[in-house]
């Protein structure tokens, strides 16, 4: 191993810690549209790693492991999960399994700069155009999608999922009890903060327990601020941080926070959702993991118990999260892995999984008919609006940067103090994006 992809991989591995948060009896056919899962017949043994044990998102990794069992009953499947942590203790097992050469199967990982930057630029996975060619993909996935699991023209995972980072939920009962309309810019939402709080309702729940909640409600707040072309900016380092539009919206933020519930800091973001769910607050910024969570955790129905905009000024814009699985190198089964990788990208692996995980397919040929209310509105939204990568969730920044911004912005949620935070940030820009 040369000594840059060693630096890589060991800085990856730093910054991963530190944020901890196939034989068949028969072959699938594939049928004239492409819907069937293909694939020769292996056997072995598939370990699937994932930090999905939430009831939606379990149910829909079980839901596929299911199917890939039907296909290929002689292979054994370790559904290798970790809890906690949204994720993050699963990327500090991760992140240890790699640096000891003990890759799983096949693991989870956020298309853009977790994979790319990460896993990818280290060496550490295998290149995946031959299966893309075999299977279609590159014609069934769209093209802003596949640029976000590839690097010079090497394509390295398979999108199953997509969810939408930039959601705000709104606790419908609570909107007409007060006549009030779910805002879609900064000054409404701030003129209906104010009259929930004169009626003594807590306008916005927020749980930050977890390092990533905050900057999960930052990052759309950028969006809306600095629009996408500027956000995107701040990616590739021709927007400072340390610059007046990302201040604006700093203070945007700063104003946002003075409506949050005083016990933030002992909740996480489930608690912070249910608060929305229960009456005890009107509003939440959370991605759309929550519609899986209001409906097969609560029960709860689109439209009736729970509403949803664009967070303000953000409407036309969708900030992607994808759930990718690849193929690292250095695995004892790699033909069984890309069986499973044929199974999660085809439309019947990804309308098994999406409609219980309560995210929308990756593919544009998908049933749209499989999916609720939420997940077709969404599914018709993501074709028509401009996409952008998430902050939070590893896609538009390396991961040590994104550990760096958690803790300034977790700092600004006591402090409130703007220079610091422009400062603190803009050296961790300076360091990992410039």
């Amino acid at each position: 191993m040369n000594l840059k992809r060693l630096s890589i991989l060991t800085a990856l591995f730093m910054a991963l810690l530190l944020i901890a948060a196939a034989c068949g009896s028969e072959e699938a056919a594939q049928d004239e549209e492409g819907t069937e899962a293909t694939g020769d017949v292996s056997e072995g043994e598939l370990e699937i790693f994932s930090w999905w044990t939430g009831a939606g998102e379990e149910a829909g990794l079980l839901a596929l492991i299911e199917l890939f069992e039907e296909k290929h009953p002689d292979v054994k499947v370790i559904n290798a999960a970790v809890a906690g942590g949204a994720g993050t203790n699963a990327q500090a097992v991760l992140a240890s399994r790699m640096q000891g050469d003990d890759p799983p199967g096949t693991f989870q990982i956020h298309g853009g700069a977790a994979l790319n930057t990460g896993w990818a630029a280290a060496g550490k996975m295998e290149p995946l155009n031959d299966l893309y060619e075999e299977e279609g993909w590159t014609e069934k996935f769209p093209e802003d999608l596949i640029n976000l699991v590839q690097t010079d023209g090497q394509i390295y995972s398979v999108p199953v999922n997509i969810h939408r980072s930039n959601v705000l939920w709104y606790n419908v009962a609570i909107f007409e009890e007060h006549g009030l309309t779910a805002p879609t810019t900064f000054d409404e939402f701030f003129d209906v903060a104010d009259q929930l709080q004169a009626a003594g309702v807590t306008p916005l729940a927020l749980g930050d327990r977890g390092e990533w909640t905050a900057t999960h409600l930052l990052e759309s707040v950028l969006l809306g601020t600095l629009g996408a072309d500027k956000y995107n900016q701040l990616w590739t380092g021709d927007l400072d941080f340390d610059s007046a539009e990302v201040r604006e919206a700093m203070e945007n933020f700063k104003q946002m926070l003075a409506y949050i519930n005083e016990d933030h800091a002992a909740r996480n973001w489930q608690d912070a959702a249910q608060m929305v769910a229960n009456g005890e607050a009107a509003m939440n910024v959370m991605g759309d993991w929550a519609a899986g969570y209001f409906t097969a955790d609560l029960n709860l129905e689109p439209n009736k118990d729970f509403g949803w905009v664009a967070p303000p000024e953000t409407s036309g814009l969708f900030m992607v999260i994808t759930d990718t699985f690849g193929l690292p190198t250095g695995v004892e089964d790699p033909e069984v892995v890309k069986d499973f990788l044929r199974v999660l990208g085809s439309v019947e692996g990804q309308d098994t999984f999406n409609p219980l995980k309560g995210s929308i397919p990756a593919r544009v040929d998908a049933d749209v008919s499989k999916y609720n209310e939420y997940g077709q509105k969404t599914i018709q939204e993501f074709n028509e609006s401009v996409l952008t990568p998430t902050l939070a969730h590893n896609s538009a920044a390396p991961a040590g940067f994104v550990q760096q911004i958690n803790q300034a912005v977790n700092v600004f949620v006591s402090s409130g103090n703007v220079d610091q935070f422009v400062q603190s940030v803009q050296l961790a820009q300076d360091e990992h994006i410039k």
